[in-house]
Order: C-alpha cells, then structure tokens, then sequence
C-alpha cells in the first residue's frame, strides 16, 4: 500500500467543508453508492478524509470541545479570558453560559460517526473490489477507530448518548446505557487492532492518521476510565451473542505490543516536544538559548509528527471563515490560550497574543515546586511571568482568573524575522507559524487567527507508558518517563505516585479531567482551586468560592446534553442531573 496523508489544508477544507457534506451526509449518497462506493484505495482515502475532516470541525468552536473543556473544567487551570467571555468561564466552573453552548460539537461528532458509519458499510460491502488486503483492512480499521474515538469523546462528556451504528438506524433515539456505548467503543478498537497493519507507525501511514498502536493505545485509556470510574472490573464488548467482555490481561497485552513494536519512542529531551525550541526562536529566548540536552547538544523542536506522537489532529497554515466549520483547519486552541492584549508582543516574547484563557492553577505549581523541584518538566510547561516576563501586564483587556502563570505547550510563538547577513535581527510583530522548515511570513498570511499549526497531540507515547504502568502496577514506564526528565527512578509502584507523574508529564494535554474523574478524586482537587490568588481585571483577589465541588456533585462531571437536541428528540433524550436550575446558569463573575 502506497503511503498517504492527511491533508489539513485549504484544499482539504474546500473539500470537505462542501463537496463532502454533498458526498457523504445526503440520502442521496447512501442509496445510491453503497452498492459502488469505495471501489478503489482512491476512493477509500476521500471517504477517510471526510470523517477526518470532522476532527477539525469540532475546533471550531474551541469552548464547545471536549479537549477544551476538559482542561478548564480540571483542577490545573480556570476558564480566564475577557469579563464577557461566559462560555470560557462557565466551562471553568462546570456551569453553562447559553442553552445552545455545547450544539455545534455534538453535532460534529455525530456527522463524523455517520461518515465513519458510511465508510464502514461501503468498505465491508465492497471488500472484493481491493485486491491489497492490507490496505483494505488499514481502511476499515481506521473508519472502527475514529468511530470509537467519536463516541469515546461524547460519553466522557455527556454520559450515556445515543447510539447510532448504522446509515439506515433510526436517528432520533433515547440515551443508550452506558455499558452498551462502551461495548460498541471496545468492539470497535478491537476490530480496528485486528484489522490495521501491523508495521511501525511509520512505515505504512504518514502522520495524522490512525494506526494499530493509537487504537491499541485508547483502548487502555478508555479500560482505564470506564473502570475506574463506573468500579468495574472488565471492559464489556458488543457482540452477535450479546455477552463478551475485555478483560485487563487484554489489555496490558496490547499496550505492552504498542510499547514494543510500534517503533514510537521517548525524544530525548522533554522541551523539544514543544514548539518554543524552533530553530528561529531558540537563540532569542533566555530560557532556551543556552539549554543543552544531556547529550549537550542545544534544544531543538522536533516538529510535528515526531516519534513521541501515538495521535494528533493536523492542521493547515491558514483557515478562514467562508465554510462552517472551517476554522478549525486551524488550531484554535493556540489562539485562545494566548497571552491577552497588552501582552503577546516583543514585552512578553518570544509568547503571542490571544484570547487570554485557561491561565494555569497556582495549585499545579507550588505542588510541584514541593515534590519534584529539580524536575525540569515544570518551567518546561509553565510560564510564570514573574520569572521570566518582567513586562507582563497585569489585567489585559479585563483579564479575569489572571494567575501570572501560562501553559507553554500550546501557546502562539513569536520568532525575529531573519535580516540580511551583517545586519541586526528586526523585530516583527507576525507570530512564527510552527510546523514550517523555513520563517515565511507571506505565505503564512501574518493572521494571528487562522494560521497556528501545531498538532493537537492527543496521545503521546509517554502517556502510553504510563498507561502500561497503571496497568501492571509497576515502575518501568514510570521511570522510563522519569530518567528523560532527568529524574531519580522511584523504587516501587504507588498509585499516588502513579498519579503525580501523570499530573506533572501530561499537564496540559486534555488528561487531567478525566484522570480525577477515574480515581475518584475531582471533588477533593477541584476544591483546591477555592483560596487561589488571583487577578481580575487587574485587582488582586481571591477565589473564595468557585463552587467546583458544589457543580461535581450535582453534575458528576457530565456536561448538559444540548437543549436544541433534547426539543427535537420530541421527550426521547433526557437532560443530565444538575443543567437544569439556575444553579447551572454562568451569568457573570460573581464569586
């Protein structure tokens, strides 16, 4: 099978914003082309790319992803931004800003499981038309994959959804058990294991789609949190027979066969994963101009796609607002955890402008600097602005939730524009689109909106060697994550140590939410954020009663299912516990 790649680019949104919606979600493409469609590897790959394509629709409305949410709603960050930005807040203190606040990403993820549902049919129906049986089977496991992925997301967010497998099924069910939806989830990555090429991650696929390893990879992440939080003790399976189970021996199997032989490995060091080590920054930040790696070589970005990326969302160099959804052929997240205006220029370089939210917990730093204060990790993932940025200012455009310190994973980077040989470098006020080989400020259209391409990671090979140490209850993944940190290796297993070095590897990465929610500990973080100092609009304060451990209580963690969807369902889906008093109702900063 030849390699192919996911194009996150205008074409791509072109494409799948338009002909594609044409293609796949009209009655008239399933009755007419199920009997004829995929017939070539060609054909598959355009069929593929349109249910991709709904992984970047779900960015963009960033407030509404389950990405985002989760990292505003867990005990690492506040939801920050401007005194009028309801959404971003309310996500924060598990409350809600509209009714409509969370329409547009259940709609996108169940578009893409109607795609995925499409292609699924078409490729099992269509088998005989591939003679490359691996690059048939690679197809269809990708389609169970981002099935699995789609619906994983929706029953972490929501509890239990309804559950649609078919073209022809009837769409406007009730709520199907959560144990029926985790069923079909595990019988999905099950199938996409068993039917996905086996070779390296890199050997078959280019980066930004699914692969044997990733799908083996979620499938102990949902094991994880499916029993962990529901305290089962096995994963079920849907099955002809309507009996079957996963058990934990299963899965340490395949996440072992993932930490084997998938080829995906640790970088060597911890700052390269982020892209503030791009060659044309690196010299310019004092942070990072004279770090070497333990090779003593000097910090170098490794780009995106690198061998530490198990799954990541791609995207293009510049979006636009022409298509619905078609901004989040950018990533957004970037632009909205950006430094607030009155920062994000040369005063706070090399860190850009943006909207200002999920400011990080002073919790998550002063705990660290406690525990672990040699771990290189926390000054690599945190920028504290008191010091490193002495220009920072204080309540930017009414910043709210202000904490002096920034996430640097995924924040706009600034570069200096290369000048001519002899001449001194010129500040320019364009952000350094990352994922270019070269500083191109024209053809990355110098928006601060539409061209941040970095991957999403979300899932990287060091979570996955976390997973394998939860698993087996003990210590090579964790000190495998540990000795790249350039950390002490710990003697013996503890789930509580299991849990920090999650907290301290992962921070920023969408796990954390769902990581406290599975041990059963989110009331008690989630409190922690109450007594924080903090600034809005300037004015130092306190956070005296954020109300998180009311809100979990009364919600369980569950967001509210979208009142637009519960009207049309004519009484069929039921609201979650907790969305429907005032209680819910974000309608200003008043704590």
């Amino acid at each position: 099978m030849k390699k192919y790649i996911y194009i996150a680019a205008i074409a791509l949104s072109a494409v799948a914003l338009t002909g594609c919606e044409d293609l796949l979600d009209t009655e008239n493409f399933t009755e007419s082309n199920t009997g004829n469609f995929p017939a070539s590897p060609a054909d598959a790959e355009k069929q593929l790319t349109a249910v991709y394509a709904t992984l970047n629709q779900g960015m963009a409305t960033p407030t509404a992803n389950y990405f985002y949410v989760s990292e505003v709603a867990c005990d690492d960050r506040f939801g920050g931004g401007g005194e009028n930005d309801f959404e971003s807040l309310a996500d924060g203190h598990l409350m809600k800003a509209t009714d409509v606040q969370f329409d547009s990403f259940w709609k996108v993820r169940y578009s893409g499981i109607f795609r995925a549902n499409c292609a699924i049919e078409g490729l099992i129906a269509q088998e005989a038309a591939f003679s490359d049986k691996e690059a048939h089977g690679q197809f269809l496991g990708e389609a169970y994959y981002l099935r699995a992925y789609f619906y994983n997301e929706l029953v972490e967010m929501f509890g239990a959804v309804p559950l649609i497998t078919s073209t022809a099924q009837e769409t406007n069910i009730a709520r199907t058990p959560v144990d029926e939806v985790y069923a079909q989830i595990a019988s999905d990555l099950k199938n996409a294991i068993e039917l996905m090429s086996g070779k390296k991650y890199n050997e078959y696929v280019e980066a930004g789609h699914a692969t044997k390893w990733a799908a083996e990879a979620l499938m102990a992440r949902v094991y994880l949190f499916y029993t962990g939080f529901y305290k089962k003790d096995s994963l079920p399976l849907a099955t002809a027979e309507g009996a079957g189970s996963i058990s934990k021996a299963e899965v340490i199997t395949w996440i072992d066969d993932c930490v084997s032989n998938s080829g995906h490995n640790l970088l060597g060091d911890y700052r390269n994963l982020w892209p503030y080590t791009n060659e044309f920054t690196v010299d310019d930040y004092s942070y990072t101009k004279d770090a070497k790696d333990k090779d003593g070589k000097a910090l170098k970005w490794a780009e995106n796609g690198n061998e530490e990326t198990v799954f990541a969302l791609k995207f293009c160099n510049y979006a636009g607002w022409e298509s619905d959804g078609q901004m989040g052929f950018a990533n957004q997240f970037i632009l909205y955890f950006g430094l607030r205006a009155d920062n994000g220029g040369e005063s706070t370089f090399p860190f850009g402008q943006g909207w200002g939210q999920g400011p990080v917990a002073s919790t998550i730093w002063d705990e660290w600097k406690t525990t672990e204060p040699n771990d290189i990790r926390m000054s690599a993932s945190i920028l504290n602005v008191n010091d490193e940025l002495p220009n920072y200012v204080f309540g930017g455009d009414k910043q709210m939730e202000e904490c002096g310190l920034w996430n640097k994973k995924m924040l706009p980077i600034l570069a200096k524009e290369p000048m001519e040989s002899g001449k001194v470098a010129a500040w320019n006020k364009s952000l350094f689109w990352v994922a270019y080989d070269t500083f191109d400020k024209a053809n990355n259209g110098d928006e601060m909106q539409g061209a941040h391409f970095q991957d999403l990671i979300t899932m990287r090979f060091a979570d996955v060697l976390l997973m394998q140490s939860e698993l087996k209850e003990d210590v090579a993944g964790i000190n495998r994550v540990r000795a790249r940190a350039g950390l002490n290796p710990i003697p013996g297993y503890s789930l509580e140590l299991l849990q920090r070095e999650r907290r301290h590897e992962l921070c920023f990465e969408g796990r954390r939410w769902a990581d406290i929610r599975r041990w059963g500990i989110a009331e008690e973080m989630l409190n922690k954020k109450n007594g924080v100092t903090i600034w809005n609009k300037g004015v130092e304060t306190k956070m005296t009663n954020g109300k998180y451990k009311e809100r979990y209580q009364a919600t369980n963690g569950f967001f509210p299912i979208p009142k637009a969807q519960v009207d049309l369902s004519a009484g069929l889906l039921e609201q979650n516990p907790g969305w429907d008093d005032a209680s819910a109702n974000f309608s200003g900063w008043n704590f």
